[in-house]
Order: structure tokens, then C-alpha cells, then sequence
């Protein structure tokens, strides 16, 4: 196997690692509520601008702006439950997708009018540049947010299905009634769950920020991504969004390599097309 193959393949494991960590809040919050978060692209879009805040208000690199991004995404993600989603879940599904959509509008159009409407990056070298290990050269940023995403995703099913915690928002998932009768606070839980969604996306979009543009309508693309993933890898598994991730970012980066990089996504897409054909429910969700 030729070095740039190698190249391209850990490049694209590294985007993929990504992929799976800012999707895996969107697989949660289904999992957990049967909700569809259409406004979650726009709270990835938050967390970029977080960071782009971090540096330019202290000059602070993604150490500094990971923890705030967290921080200040899982609060939004609370305050959107309390405000929004607990209410419009007693209504028909309309209703939920009705609801978080013009959520997005309202964060998106929002972000336009605090931040404007021009494209913002960060310094290529705020991570520390690059650097070559076996021939293979490796983008500080990219390996940082894919070490990162993987790290955190993986934590996170662990958390869902080996932990105390994880056990109660099972219950609530199953039957929020018969969860109640024995001690367990649904509300709490299900806030928790969109409290986990917001920190994991705001780190992605914090990490993201440090390859890619910055603006009010970016989180259109990462929503279409997000959903990709969760479908493919089965909605309501973490793990399934992990491993959709990976397998979606190695095809990009082959299919950009191999055909053009404007045929990559028509080739993703084909395949998640042929994935619900044969497996509607998804690589690991359950039927």
C-alpha cells in the first residue's frame, strides 16, 4: 500500500473520529426520547463560534475554548428541554419537528445577527502545525479533534451502558412511567441526555473550528452529515454512530482520491442509500 494511500485512509479515520462525535448527540436524544433535534447543526455551528470567540476575545487555543464550548452548549441544551421539548413532546410528531426546526432558525438567524454574515477561521498553526510519522504527515488540528472525538465518543458509550446513570436513561428510554414508579426523575433524565448531546456537540464544534470556515450556516451541512451518520450506524446507538462515522470518513477521502473530490459525497450517499435499503434500521440499530 502506497504512503499516500495510508495518507489518505488516516485522514479520513481522523474526519470520521469527528463525524461520530458531533452525531452521537443527535443519536442520543433520539435514543432517549424519540425526539429528532433539527436545530442540531446549529448547536455545532455554536460551538464553532465559541471558539472562534476564545481566540479572539484571550487568543486562546482549543484547551481553552473545549471546556467553555461544553460548557455553554450543554446550557443551551438544558434551556432548550425545559423551554421547548418537554412541551412539544405531548403533541404529534409534527409538532417536534415544527419545533426544533424553528429552533434552528432562531439560533441560526440569531448568529447572523451577532456575528455577521463573513466566513471566520483560526491561524492554521494554532495546534502546532504539522508534523510526519512514518511518511505519513499528520495536521495537528486534524489529529487533535479526531484523538478527541474518538476518545470522547467511546466515553460516552461507556457512560450509557456501563454506569448507574446510564441505567436510569435506559429505563426512561423504555417507559418513562414505569421508570418513575420506581424513584427515577424522567425529566431529569431526559434533561441530562440533552445536557450530554449539547457538551459533546459544542466540543466537536469547538474542535471543528480549527479546520474549517466558521459561519451562521454552516451547521446546514453538519445537520446533513449528523444525519447521514445516525442513520447509517442505527439510530439510538452510540456505538452505531461511531463506526458510521469512520466507514463515511474513509469513503470520502477515497472517493476524493480515487474518482474527484466532487464526486465524494454522491458516493456516501449512495451508499447510505444502499446501506437502508438492505438495513433500514441501520448497521447497529435495533429493527
Amino acid at each position: 500500500m502506497s504512503i499516500t494511500l495510508v495518507q489518505v485512509i488516516v485522514s479520513g479515520l481522523l474526519l470520521g473520529a469527528v463525524y461520530a462525535l458531533f452525531s452521537s448527540g443527535l443519536t442520543l436524544i433520539w435514543g432517549m426520547m424519540n425526539v429528532v433535534n433539527f436545530a442540531h447543526g446549529d448547536f455545532v455551528m455554536l460551538g464553532m463560534y465559541a471558539a472562534v470567540m476564545i481566540w479572539t476575545a484571550l487568543g486562546g487555543g482549543p484547551f481553552a475554548a473545549v471546556p467553555v464550548a461544553a460548557m455553554l452548549i450543554a446550557t443551551l441544551g438544558i434551556v432548550s428541554y425545559f423551554l421547548l421539548v418537554r412541551h412539544i413532546m405531548r403533541g404529534p410528531m409534527l409538532a417536534q419537528i415544527l419545533g426544533t426546526f424553528g429552533l434552528a432558525l432562531f439560533l441560526r438567524y440569531s448568529a447572523f445577527w451577532y456575528f455577521g454574515a463573513d466566513f471566520k477561521t483560526l491561524p492554521d498553526t494554532i495546534v502546532g502545525g504539522s508534523f510526519v510519522l512514518g511518511g505519513v504527515r499528520f495536521e495537528g488540528s486534524r489529529v487533535l479533534a479526531g484523538g478527541m472525538g474518538l476518545a470522547i465518543t467511546l466515553a460516552l458509550h461507556l457512560i450509557l451502558t456501563r454506569t448507574a446513570i446510564g441505567s436510569r436513561m435506559l429505563a426512561v428510554s423504555e417507559d418513562a412511567t414505569a421508570a418513575q414508579l420506581m424513584g427515577i426523575r424522567p425529566q431529569r433524565m431526559q434533561a441530562l441526555a440533552w445536557a450530554m448531546a449539547g457538551a459533546a456537540t459544542g466540543i466537536a464544534g469547538a474542535l471543528i473550528a480549527n479546520f474549517f470556515y466558521t459561519s451562521p450556516t454552516v451547521g446546514e451541512t453538519l445537520a446533513i452529515i449528523a444525519f447521514v451518520t445516525v442513520s447509517f450506524g442505527g439510530f439510538g446507538s452510540v456505538l452505531g454512530a461511531l463506526v458510521a462515522g469512520l466507514i463515511i470518513g474513509v469513503v470520502e477521502s477515497l472517493s476524493a482520491y480515487l474518482i474527484g473530490p466532487v464526486y465524494k459525497d454522491v458516493v456516501v450517499y449512495i451508499l447510505f442509500v444502499l446501506v437502508l435499503w438492505f438495513r433500514p434500521q441501520g448497521l447497529m440499530g435495533k429493527a
